[in-house]
C-alpha cells in the first residue's frame, strides 16, 4: 500500500489503527508481566482490569470511527460500553486501595491507629457535610457508597438511554437530564476517591496512588471535557459538515474517536509506571537494599 496515494480519510484510519495497536501492545506487555509474577491475585486482578481500560476505549473508539456514519443508537451503544467499563474500573480501583490498606470492604473496620483522623471536605460538598469530620466506620462507609453509586447509576442510565433512542423517544432535553445525572454521579465518585487519598495519604504513599488515580481520572476527564469542547465548536459553527451525505454530529463523533485513540497510547504508556509489576516481582525490594 502506497501511503502517498491515500486520501485524508484513509490516512486517518491508518494512523488511529497504529495508535490502537500500540495501546494494545503496551497493555499486553504489562498484563503479561503481571501474569509472569502472579504473587498477589487479589491486587493484580484489580490492576489488570484497570489497565485494560485503555485498549477497550481505543478499540471501541476505532470501531466507531470505522463505522462513523452509524446510527445515534449505535454511537450511544459504543459510548455505553466505555462508560460502563469505566464504572467497573472505578469500583475495582477502590477495591485495590482497600487491599493496600488491609481493610475489609464489607466490614469497613477502621484500624485503631488511624481512627479519629480528620476528614476535610471542600465545596460543594460542604453544603451537605461539615467542613471537618472524624474518620470512623460510618465515614469510611459513606466514601465507599459515594463511589459505588456511579457503578450502579451508569449501567442503568445506559440501558434507559439506548432503549429511549431505539423507541425514538430521546429529545434533547432528555439527553441533557441524563448528562447532568451522569456528570454528578461520576464527579461524586471521583471526589470520594480524592478524599480517600487525602485521608490515607501516608499509608498509600508506597503504592504510588496519585499516579494510579491520575491514569483513571485522566482517561475519564479527557474524554468528557474534549466532548464538551467539541459540542461548543459545533454550536459555534467551527466544526461543520461540508458534505450533503454527512451531518455534523457524525463528524463530531469521528473527531472524538480519533482523539480517544491517540490519548489511549499515552495513558497505556504511563500505566507501565503507575501499575508496574515491580512490587510483585521483587525488583522493588532489590532496589531498596
Amino acid at each position: 500500500m502506497d501511503i502517498t496515494s491515500m486520501n485524508r480519510g484513509e490516512l486517518t484510519v491508518l494512523g488511529t489503527a497504529v495508535c490502537v495497536l500500540l495501546t494494545v501492545l503496551f497493555t499486553a506487555k504489562l498484563v503479561l508481566q503481571h501474569l509472569s509474577h502472579w504473587t498477589n491475585p487479589k491486587e493484580q486482578t484489580a490492576i489488570m482490569i484497570i489497565v485494560l481500560m485503555a485498549p477497550i476505549y481505543a478499540i471501541d473508539s476505532f470501531v466507531g470511527l470505522i463505522d462513523f456514519r452509524g446510527s445515534k443508537a449505535f454511537f450511544m451503544f459504543l459510548d455505553s460500553i466505555k462508560e460502563c467499563y469505566e464504572a467497573f474500573v472505578i469500583a475495582k480501583f477502590l477495591s485495590l486501595m482497600y487491599s493496600y490498606l488491609k481493610i475489609s470492604m464489607s466490614k469497613n473496620i477502621v484500624p485503631d491507629e488511624i481512627k479519629g483522623r480528620e476528614v476535610h471536605h471542600s465545596f460543594p460538598m460542604t453544603l451537605f457535610q461539615p467542613n471537618t469530620v472524624r474518620l470512623n466506620q460510618n465515614t469510611l462507609k459513606l466514601l465507599k457508597y459515594w463511589t459505588w453509586q456511579f457503578v450502579v447509576i451508569r449501567p442503568v442510565c445506559s440501558v434507559l438511554m439506548i432503549t429511549l433512542q431505539l423507541l425514538d423517544l430521546y429529545p434533547s432535553w432528555v439527553s441533557w437530564i441524563f448528562t447532568i445525572i451522569l456528570n454528578v454521579a461520576v464527579s461524586l465518585a471521583l471526589y470520594s476517591l480524592l478524599v480517600f487519598f487525602h485521608v490515607f495519604a501516608k499509608e498509600l504513599e508506597p503504592h504510588k496512588p496519585v499516579a494510579k488515580f491520575l491514569c483513571i481520572k485522566g482517561i475519564v476527564f479527557f474524554c468528557f471535557w474534549q466532548g464538551i469542547v467539541l459540542d461548543i465548536l459545533v454550536s459555534m459553527g467551527i466544526i461543520r459538515s461540508r458534505h450533503i451525505w454527512l451531518d455534523v454530529e457524525h463528524i463530531q463523533e469521528a473527531y472524538q474517536n480519533i482523539l480517544v485513540c491517540v490519548e489511549m497510547v499515552i495513558f497505556s504508556f504511563i500505566q507501565q509506571y503507575a501499575y508496574s509489576v515491580a512490587p510483585y516481582s521483587g525488583i522493588a525490594d532489590k532496589k531498596n537494599k
